[in-house]
């Protein structure tokens, strides 16, 4: 399921069987792909186009209805949303570059750092929230998302 600004995830989403062996009450698997095509001649790229989506994978997402609330599932769109802000930064990025024989490398270069970057990000604002238990620091992090998200508006998903 792709990203959009018009959807908000319900339980309903969540798919996969729950890990009873886990301490969490959800799991959200998200995840950007790039998609590209090159055009060259026999010696150099001439053009090239990109398409870059944020993800959400029901079959991968899982929930315990028993402990599972509106908070909890509050903090799991904002790792959505948190993929979507990537998907938004790789576009930006995406944009400043220029058609060389190199683009296919500066492409997967790019892939590679945001998925670090998103990584890093999801698990910050899983230990800084203590994964949703301190509401302060939630509430921080879903007004900083917000923010950024409206920063790189130009590159958000249909």
């Amino acid at each position: 399921m792709s990203w959009k600004s018009s959807y908000k995830l319900s339980w309903s989403d969540f798919k996969d069987r729950p890990n009873h062996s886990s301490s969490a009450v959800a799991v959200t698997a998200s995840g950007i792909t790039l998609g590209f095509s090159v055009k060259e001649t026999a010696s150099e790229v001439i053009d090239f186009s990109t398409e870059v989506h944020a993800h959400f994978y029901p079959e991968q997402s899982w929930y315990k209805p028993e402990r599972a609330n509106k908070h909890i599932l509050g903090h799991e769109q904002l790792h959505f949303d948190i993929t979507e802000l990537h998907a938004r930064k790789l576009r930006y990025r995406i944009s400043k570059l220029k058609v060389s024989n190199r683009i296919k490398s500066e492409l997967r270069a790019l892939r590679k750092a945001i998925n670090s970057e998103v990584e890093l990000m999801q698990n910050k604002y899983d230990t800084e929230s203590d994964y949703s238990r301190n509401f302060e620091a939630q509430a921080k992090w879903e007004a900083y998302i917000a923010q950024e998200l409206k920063k790189f508006s130009k590159y958000k998903s249909n």
